[in-house]
């Protein structure tokens, strides 16, 4: 049965959220945010220049989006569904949790630029890697932590560095992230495309209730990806 994210933490804040328009999405709500005028990439213009893609799934894929919008050598992230058995799925198919499906991020990137290993770094630093079944608040088969590989080289770095945590001491669990082939990716609704770019503040809210930056502290000390977007408050 798909358990429901950040029940407790949105019942203090729904009036609020409700009443300025927000999806709790990745908060086990589904309607769509009304969204700030900002500037993105969008999907149909990615660069011509030579790239390669990167798939993670670690909880909400509005936050393993944020992660990488930014890096440099990134040229677009895209937010979408995979691993799953059906065609072509909507975000309420996936919330059921019976698609199989995964909220990940495609990773379009020029490896001239920045490296498979620095993006499995920032993947890493931007998760709880023994937390089974999602990630901080956010629960269910659809946010399972996953690693999705597209070539020989990609799976033998992606095992390696979770072989090397898993040995580092770091953690007293083992390491819960899978690593797998890469099958179908399915790009999600225009509305949760560089959502914390187009909604900064309201997806900080939501970043707040879920306590995901409190998480990463915890176990990465200073070397926990710090989201931009979450107020300062959640960043302490």
């Amino acid at each position: 049965m798909r358990k429901i994210s950040i029940r407790l933490p949105v019942a203090l804040i729904a009036s609020a959220l409700i009443g300025s328009g927000i999806a709790l999405a990745c908060a086990g709500g589904a309607l769509a945010a009304q969204a700030s005028t900002t500037n993105v990439t969008p999907i149909s213009t990615i660069a011509s220049a030579k790239s390669a893609i990167a798939t993670f799934a670690g909880g909400c894929f509005w936050t393993m989006e944020h992660a990488f919008d930014d890096v440099p050598g990134v040229i677009v992230a895209i937010s979408g569904y995979s691993g799953g058995h059906v065609a072509n799925p909507s975000y309420e198919d996936v919330s059921t949790g019976t698609t199989g499906h995964v909220e990940t991020v495609e990773v379009h990137y020029d490896p001239a630029k920045v490296s498979y290993t620095k993006l499995l770094d920032i993947y890493w630093h931007d998760i709880d890697p023994t937390q089974v079944g999602g990630q901080a608040c956010d629960t269910g088969d659809e946010y399972r932590s996953m690693i999705f590989t597209h070539d020989a080289a990609q799976m033998k770095q992606a095992q390696a560095y979770k072989d090397a945590l898993q040995k580092s001491g770091l953690f007293k669990q083992p390491i819960a992230v899978q690593i797998v082939a890469a099958g179908p990716f399915y790009p999600a609704e225009e509305y949760h495309q560089h959502f914390t770019k187009k909604n900064p503040e309201r997806y900080g809210e939501y970043r707040v209730g879920c306590g995901r930056d409190r998480r990463l502290q915890a176990i990465w000390g200073t070397t926990a990806h710090k989201d931009l977007a979450a107020p300062a408050a959640d960043r302490n």
